[in-house]
């Protein structure tokens, strides 16, 4: 897995298919490299302080390391975004709905055409 860290990345995978739980919000897009798989993370504002803030990107970096080798799709970008269930779900319950979303956002993208 490789990180996304440029603004236009995240912007991308924004117009691309969404996946909303109740710990997370996935938005996953095609990439430029069809061998590599992508990943960013990120929190608003609106999620709390700085402390709060880099607690559920940490979360978050976890359940991808977790979930993503296996579920993910090498070629596609992922974003996942953190919300007010990220901080206090349990890691197991975070892990299902990273791989629910993806399995989701998987079938969107599929019957688009845009990744196989």
């Amino acid at each position: 897995m490789t990180r996304l860290k440029i603004r236009a990345d995240f912007l991308n995978a924004q117009k691309g298919v969404r996946r909303v739980t109740p710990s997370l919000t996935l938005e996953a897009c095609a990439g430029p490299d069809a061998r590599i798989l992508r990943v960013g993370f990120t929190a608003t504002r609106k999620l709390g302080n700085a402390v709060a803030r880099n607690r559920a990107k940490r979360r978050l970096r976890a359940a991808a390391a977790a979930v993503l080798p296996g579920k993910g799709r090498t070629g596609a970008d992922y974003v996942l975004v953190a919300r007010p269930g990220t901080l206090d779900r349990p890691f197991e319950t975070l892990t299902r709905d990273l791989a629910a979303a993806v399995e989701a956002a998987h079938l969107r993208l599929d019957v688009q055409g845009v990744t196989k």
